[in-house]
């Protein structure tokens, strides 16, 4: 009985030294990071569903990380004509597109030291070059 008391003293001795009782980091960015994975997931999807790797490489990720949505949709001849052929793989870069760009405002939002917010917004532009790079292939515009 004693061994056990003089451990609990110890142990406590340790928390109040370490400053009390370990906090578990909450945070109120919780719904944000939900909303960020839901739409990141969309995206996933959406790649699946264009035949395409579910995420973006690591070299086209590097790329974008630091450039803006608009620059990323930019990568066909501006009012080109998408053949019938092409619909459904434009219609899909188009919602990752749009998608990309809530997460990047949810990250900017959030902040640049929120991480998870961050290299989501990073994966989503890179997935949204990438997608529009195949929109542009299949309707004859340049890359």
């Amino acid at each position: 009985m004693r061994r056990l008391a003089i451990a609990w003293a110890a142990l406590i001795s340790v928390v109040v030294a370490c400053g009390g009782a370990p906090q578990h980091r909450g945070t109120g960015n919780l719904p944000k990071e939900n909303e960020i994975t839901a739409l990141w997931t969309q995206i996933r999807d959406w790649r699946r569903e264009a035949h395409m790797e579910l995420d973006p490489t690591r070299q086209t990720i590097f790329q974008w990380r630091g450039r803006s949505i608009p620059e990323a949709k930019n990568v066909c001849p501006e009012a080109h004509p998408v053949p019938a052929t092409c619909t459904d793989v434009c219609s899909l870069a188009e919602n990752i597109c749009d998608n990309a760009e809530s997460i990047c405002n949810i990250a900017d939002e959030l902040g640049k030291e929120d991480e998870y917010a961050q290299d989501k917004c990073g994966n989503a532009k890179a997935s949204c070059r990438e997608a529009k790079q195949r929109c542009c292939t299949c309707s004859g515009g340049t890359t």
